[in-house]
C-alpha cells in the first residue's frame, strides 16, 4: 500500500501541511447574477456592463433564478445539504474594480451546507475531502495595469458575473492532493454543466490556505475541532492552474517553516503567487469576517427554495465521474486505470461511450486511451478537436473485431482518417487492406517458408520463441494482411510447437 503521508524536513524535525481551499467556480449562465448583462468570454472591455453592474444610483439587483438552480445542482453533486432558506449579504470593502464598494455575497446563511467528495490520486488511491459550504456571490471587475505606466484601467465585463465559492474543510495534506481535489471539483462541475472549468479563462480559480504544524497536531485538531493546534494560515489568492497550486503550496510551506525555525512568527495574511519567480509575496493582512461589516442586503429578499424543486433538480442529475468510473469497471470490464482516465473528463467519457456503443469496450478503450490520446497529446489538441470522430473510431474498432483488418492495418487506417478523414470501411475497401483469413493461402506461404528454411524450422522445435521469425516473414510476404491468429495457429501445427 502506498504511503501518502507528506512531511517536510526542517532543522527542528519534520513538519506537516494543513490545507483548505476556497474554489471560485463561474456559474455557467448566459447572464449575470443580478442583471441581464451577457457573460461571454473575450468581449471587448466594458461592453457587457449593465447599469446594475456599474452601480449606477437607483439600480436594484434582481436574482437570476438559473444561477440559483445551478448552485443547487452543484451542491447535490457534492453530496451536500441544500438549504431551503438562504440570504444575501453585503461584504464591504474598497477595490477599484468593485463599483458598489461592496460585494453581494452569502455569509451566515449559504445556499449549500456541508458535504463531501471522493478524490482520486494519480496512483488510483482515493481520499475524501469534506465540503464546508457553497455560496453564491458576484464577481468583481478586472484591473489592468500593463496598458499604461502611469494609469490603471478597469474592465467591468466580469462585474456581477455569478460565482460559486466552494469552501473545503482543512482536510488536504499535500500539494498533490490539493491539485487532485481541484481536478475532481472541475470534473464534477463540468459533468453537471454548472461551470466550464477552464482555468485559463478564469472560470475556475483557487484561494489556497496553507499552514504548517508538527506531526500529531492535526490529529488533535480533528479530535477537538480546535484550530489552536494548527499553525497560523496564509491565503494564496487566485491560483489558476494545477501546476501553480502545487508550486505555490510547496514554496509557501517552506517559507513558513524557515520563519518559525528562525524564531519568527507567521502573520495571517493574503499572499499572491508569482508564477514567473515561483514565489509567494504579501498582498495584504488577512481580514476577518468582522472587517467586512457584513449585513443583510436590503435590496434582496431572503431566498426560499421549495424542497420539491430541489428534488426535481436531484432527479435530473447526470451520472457523475465516480459513478461512471465504477460502471466502466463493473459493467464494461475496463481496468481501474482505463476507467479512471476515461471518466475523469466528460468529453473523454462521451467520446468513448459513443465509439464503444455496440462494440468491444476493452478494445475501444485501448484505442481511445493509447492511439487517440497519444496522437492528440503529440499535436497539442483537446479531444473536442480530434480530426477522428467517435463514430469513425467506433467503425474502425468494428473492423478489427470482425477480423476484416488486423490491429497493424488499423493503425495505418487511423493515420489516413487523421489526415484525410473518410469512412474506415471505404478506406479498407478502396485500398485493398482487407485481412486475409483464407487459411489455405496462409498455409501455402508457410509451407514455402518452412521448405526454404529447414534449419530455422528445426530451431523452433528446441526454442519455441524462435517462431516469431516465421510470423514476421509470413506477415511480410502477405503485406501485413494475414490474420495473426491464423498465422500463429498454422505455424504451431506445422512446426510441432
Amino acid at each position: 500500500m502506498t504511503d501518502h503521508s507528506y512531511r517536510l524536513p526542517g532543522a527542528t524535525g519534520d513538519w506537516e501541511l494543513v490545507l483548505g481551499l476556497e474554489v471560485h467556480a463561474q456559474v455557467m449562465s448566459e447572464s449575470k447574477l443580478f442583471s441581464g448583462a451577457a457573460t461571454a468570454y473575450g468581449a471587448p472591455p466594458n461592453t457587457q456592463v449593465s447599469l446594475v453592474d456599474a452601480a449606477m444610483p437607483g439600480m436594484l439587483p434582481v436574482i437570476n433564478a438559473h444561477c440559483v438552480e445551478q448552485a443547487i445542482r452543484t451542491g447535490l453533486g457534492l453530496n451536500a445539504k441544500i438549504n431551503t432558506y438562504s440570504r444575501f449579504d453585503r461584504k464591504n470593502y474598497f477595490y477599484p474594480d468593485l463599483p458598489q464598494g461592496y460585494q453581494i455575497s452569502q455569509f451566515q446563511y449559504p445556499i449549500v451546507g456541508e458535504g463531501e467528495i471522493e478524490c482520486e490520486r494519480d496512483d488510483g488511491s482515493i481520499f475524501t475531502v469534506r465540503i464546508e459550504r457553497l455560496h453564491l456571490e458576484q464577481d468583481a471587475g478586472k484591473s489592468i495595469h500593463d496598458l499604461d505606466p502611469n494609469a490603471t484601467y478597469v474592465d467591468l465585463n466580469r462585474s456581477g458575473v455569478a460565482l460559486m465559492e466552494i469552501v473545503s474543510k482543512p482536510d488536504i495534506r499535500s500539494p498533490a492532493d490539493a491539485a487532485a481535489y481541484v481536478k475532481t471539483l472541475r470534473s464534477i462541475v463540468r459533468y453537471l454543466g454548472t461551470c466550464g472549468g477552464d482555468m485559463e479563462k478564469g472560470q475556475l480559480r483557487a484561494d489556497v490556505n496553507v499552514s504548517v504544524c508538527k506531526p500529531g497536531a492535526y490529529e488533535k485538531f480533528r479530535e477537538t475541532g480546535d484550530f489552536k493546534h494548527l499553525g497560523t494560515r496564509c491565503e494564496i489568492k487566485n491560483v489558476n492552474s494545477m501546476r501553480f497550486i502545487v508550486q505555490a503550496i510547496e514554496y509557501e510551506a517552506r517559507r513558513q517553516i524557515d520563519i518559525i525555525e528562525d524564531g519568527g512568527t507567521i502573520n495571517q495574511e493574503t499572499r499572491l503567487f508569482d508564477a514567473g519567480k515561483g514565489v509567494t509575496r504579501s498582498m495584504r493582512s488577512k481580514e476577518e469576517a468582522h472587517d467586512y461589516r457584513y449585513f443583510p442586503d436590503p435590496d434582496l429578499l431572503p431566498l426560499e427554495v421549495p424542497q420539491s424543486r430541489i428534488d426535481e433538480i436531484r432527479a435530473d442529475l447526470p451520472e457523475l465521474p465516480a459513478e461512471k468510473r465504477k460502471r466502466f469497471v463493473e459493467v464494461l470490464g475496463l481496468t481501474e486505470y482505463d476507467a479512471s482516465v476515461l471518466a475523469s473528463d466528460k468529453d473523454r467519457a462521451d467520446y468513448f461511450e459513443t465509439a464503444a456503443k455496440g462494440r468491444d469496450a476493452k478494445l475501444t478503450s485501448n484505442w481511445v486511451n493509447n492511439e487517440l490520446f497519444g496522437r492528440l497529446n503529440k499535436e497539442g489538441l483537446d479531444i473536442t478537436e480530434s480530426p477522428v470522430s467517435a463514430e469513425q473510431l467506433g467503425e474502425l474498432v468494428a473492423l478489427i473485431e470482425s477480423d476484416v483488418i488486423s490491429g497493424k492495418i488499423a493503425k495505418d487506417v487511423f493515420e489516413i482518417l487523421w489526415d484525410k478523414g473518410g469512412s474506415p470501411a471505404k478506406i479498407v475497401e478502396d485500398r485493398g487492406l482487407k485481412q486475409v483469413t483464407d487459411t489455405g493461402a496462409i498455409e501455402a506461404v508457410i509451407d514455402q517458408l518452412i521448405a526454404e528454411n529447414p534449419d530455422q524450422a528445426e530451431q523452433v522445435k528446441e526454442k519455441p520463441k524462435a517462431m516469431g521469425w516465421f510470423v514476421g516473414q509470413v506477415m511480410k510476404a502477405m503485406q501485413g494482411k494475414a490474420n495473426p491468429q491464423a498465422v500463429n495457429e498454422i505455424l504451431k501445427k506445422k512446426l510441432g510447437v
